[in-house]
């Protein structure tokens, strides 16, 4: 016997009845960025190396430890599973020159990939949905995409989720925070850990984000970009502030919020939870008006989020918040092997009229007993069992029998007969309201 194999540790399958919240969820977001005028782009999960490490930066978690990079053996080209969508948008948008006749709004959704420690809420395999605008420049696009997270946090019914932004600047106003930043870190160098001294001049913005304990009064008290900025960047921050207050969306100030990837400027930002242990944040984005040019094409502003639907499922599941799994309308109980095409032939018509039918399927043995196959309807959820007996196939007819509602009700349980000519007029009977 051959031995069994199985998925790579961290790159799970999605099987029935989980599939089913997944299928809910993605249609929930497919609703929402229909509502918001965003339209759907899908990229490659496979791009050239170079993509990420010029978009990411070199000295990031992502390009240094966690990317999935092989050589092409076809072209010798070096090639990596993409470990975020926002460069492969870009990309796209470039190539495609998608913005010669003005700004975009589009989103996407799919399979990510980063080689790290598999943990709840983080996997190798991970999917996330994203919602990118390019071709912006103001700060009421920051607010329409926070406010769309805002929105789909209601229309799921999940609480609990706060929302924290910072405005990182612009270039020269974060190098003028970096030197300052740096000779902090440098007076305080017996405080730093191994990371930190690794990424002291490299990237020290990211140091500020540190989860290690032993640093965070130190850390508290470092030069605060906010205090670099200038007027421009503080008034594209305030107005953003503006947008959010008159819409009362709650926000907390976080000046150590950096992001991950270098790419970001200006207005930054994360919904986050208790919820989840130490995978807390369940959205993020910001502004990277740099990244288009960095790819190689037209300057060009722009601003995004994604979100980690893994999290967002295991979110809703920890408050009670996911669907009952979706139920046929009707489950075909077929007695007999001979009355099988005309079984089909129906059940094929009530499709095409959007009824929901599970058919009965038989055996070597045969189609099984009347009770089990009642037992097997019962179990489908299905509120009728469409019932194909000899007599009633004799007389031209289907019978139709409740399986659900109130049963105490008069004739809550009584079987009718329905036309098989007639399919398409009865049809209406077997939905759900």
């Amino acid at each position: 016997m051959a031995d069994k194999l199985v998925a790579v540790k961290g790159m799970n399958d999605i099987a029935p009845p989980v599939s089913a919240h997944w299928e809910w969820l993605e249609e929930t977001l497919r609703s929402l960025m229909q509502r918001y005028g965003y339209r759907n782009l899908r990229t490659p999960i496979v791009e050239p190396t170079a993509l990420f490490v010029r978009g990411l930066g070199e000295v990031t978690d992502i390009v240094e430890k966690e990317m999935y990079s092989f050589e092409d053996r076809l072209n010798g080209e070096q090639l990596t599973l993409r470990p975020e969508n926002t460069a492969g948008v870009v990309r796209a948008v470039v190539e495609h020159s998608l913005l010669y006749d003005g700004g975009k709004r589009l989103y996407y959704m799919g399979p990510m990939f980063r080689h790290e420690r598999p943990q709840r809420g983080r996997y190798r395999q991970f999917h996330q949905f994203g919602a990118e605008a390019l071709g912006f420049a103001g700060p009421d696009v920051d607010a329409e995409l926070i406010t769309m997270a805002c929105d789909l946090w209601s229309v799921l019914g999940l609480s609990g989720i706060e929302l924290e932004i910072n405005s990182l600047g612009q270039p020269a106003e974060r190098q003028a925070h970096r030197q300052a930043l740096i000779a902090y870190l440098e007076a305080h160098a017996d405080l730093l850990d191994e990371d930190a001294r690794r990424r002291l001049h490299s990237n020290p913005l990211r140091i500020l984000d540190t989860k290690n304990p032993a640093m965070q009064e130190m850390v508290n008290a470092a030069p605060r970009l906010m205090d670099y900025l200038g007027e421009a960047s503080l008034d594209h921050f305030q107005r953003l502030r503006s947008l959010l207050d008159a819409q009362g969306i709650a926000y907390r100030i976080n000046p150590r919020l950096v992001r991950g990837m270098d790419y970001y400027n200006l207005s930054v930002f994360e919904f986050v939870t208790t919820q989840l242990g130490s995978q807390g944040t369940v959205c993020a984005g910001g502004r990277y008006d740099g990244l288009i040019a960095q790819i190689g094409g037209k300057p060009a502003p722009a601003v995004g989020w994604a979100l980690g639907m893994e999290r967002i499922l295991e979110l809703l599941k920890e408050q009670g918040r996911l669907p009952g799994q979706p139920q046929p309308d009707a489950y075909a109980v077929i007695p007999e092997v001979s009355a099988m095409p005309v079984a089909m032939g129906l059940l094929r018509q009530l499709r095409q009229q959007g009824v929901n039918v599970l058919m009965h399927a038989g055996g070597p043995e045969g189609m099984g007993s009347m009770k089990s196959q009642f037992k097997k309807a019962d179990a489908s959820g299905a509120r009728f069992a469409l019932i194909f007996g000899e007599q009633e196939l004799k007389q031209g007819m289907v019978a139709l029998k409740p399986l659900r509602g109130d049963r105490a009700a008069p004739g809550a349980e009584e079987q009718r007969l329905r036309p098989l000519s007639e399919a398409t007029g009865w049809a209406s009977e077997l939905k759900a309201d």
